[in-house]
């Protein structure tokens, strides 16, 4: 893939986790089993994964691609729906969150403060992608307009969807569509939208896991091109084999997988970013860190 060199304004691109999380096996890559077999009877959990938020540097303000789990799910017993509904939540996952691990507290540890975002862009609207809503009432909040529309659809908190974490007073919210792109470096997708402008930083739809999931493509001059994708995959080298995981629709997970794996072939220095990937960081370190390197030996 042909860096822009309109994409200059992308500086430093770095991540945080807010958090742990453990999820089914069947979760993480699907089975055989129906969602609500495996989700009633598994006994197993994964070992404890990241909730991953990625910070980027833009000239024009810091980005944020997803905004983690919100510590009051683990200290407010009332944060989760009671009921049949809740229980189904503590079969999914399980949270450890420390004092030290909020938002705010993890940006200042890499040496911003909350009030430096300018954008946060959220992946999907499940509650470990929105938990740090609360703290961006500053900030611009980008969502694709069909992931918002499935707040109104019948029983959201059924899908995931807690509106009462998501619909906060003062959030200043911008819904955005695919449109077409001529950029023939995104191939295979075609259609998407340009956060700046600039070519640096392109939302791209890839359904599956929710219907109006989006991933993020960050190209810059210190790095190779990096896709932020969410929920698509708990692990690069599981997408990178054709695996889906357990949860969504999995016929479109599926098509968005071989995109994503066909964009990764056309451009073999593409770093695929997952949410909740275990070696997401390194991955991160070892795309932008050697690439400098690289650069001032050759300086």
């Amino acid at each position: 893939m042909t860096t822009h060199t309109n994409a200059a304004p992308v500086q430093r691109v770095s991540v945080v986790s807010t958090g742990e999380v453990r999820i089914r096996p069947e979760h993480r890559a699907a089975t055989r089993k129906p969602m609500y077999w495996w989700l009633a009877t598994s006994r197993r959990w994964t070992e404890p994964l990241p909730i991953n938020v990625y910070v980027v540097e833009h000239r024009d303000g810091l980005v944020l691609f997803d905004t983690g789990q919100d510590r009051a799910s683990v200290t407010d017993p009332a944060y989760f729906p009671g009921g049949p509904v809740g229980l189904v939540y503590k079969r999914l996952a399980r949270f450890d969150i420390a004092s030290h691990q909020t938002l705010t507290a993890r940006l200042a540890s890499i040496g911003y403060d909350i009030r430096d975002v300018t954008t946060a862009v959220l992946s999907h609207l499940h509650q470990d992608h929105i938990g740090g809503l609360r703290e961006l009432t500053h900030a611009e909040i980008v969502v694709s307009r069909r992931e918002w529309e499935t707040l109104d659809e019948p029983a959201p908190e059924q899908k995931g969807l807690l509106r009462s974490h998501i619909r906060i007073p003062g959030l200043r919210w911008k819904y955005i569509d695919p449109r077409p792109l001529t950029d023939p470096a995104l191939a295979p997708f075609t259609t998407g939208h340009d956060l700046f402008g600039d070519g640096g930083m392109v939302l791209l739809p890839t359904p599956g896991h929710t219907p109006g999931s989006l991933s993020m493509l960050v190209r810059g001059s210190h790095h190779p091109p990096l896709l932020m994708v969410g929920d698509v995959t708990y692990d690069s080298a599981l997408l990178e084999a054709g695996h889906v995981p357990g949860v969504g629709e999995k016929r479109r997970l599926m098509d968005t997988t071989a995109m994503i794996n066909e964009m990764r072939r056309r451009n073999p220095g593409l770093t695929v970013l997952a949410a909740h990937d275990p070696g997401a960081a390194a991955a991160l370190t070892a795309a932008t860190h050697g690439t400098r390197l690289a650069e001032a030996a050759r300086a």
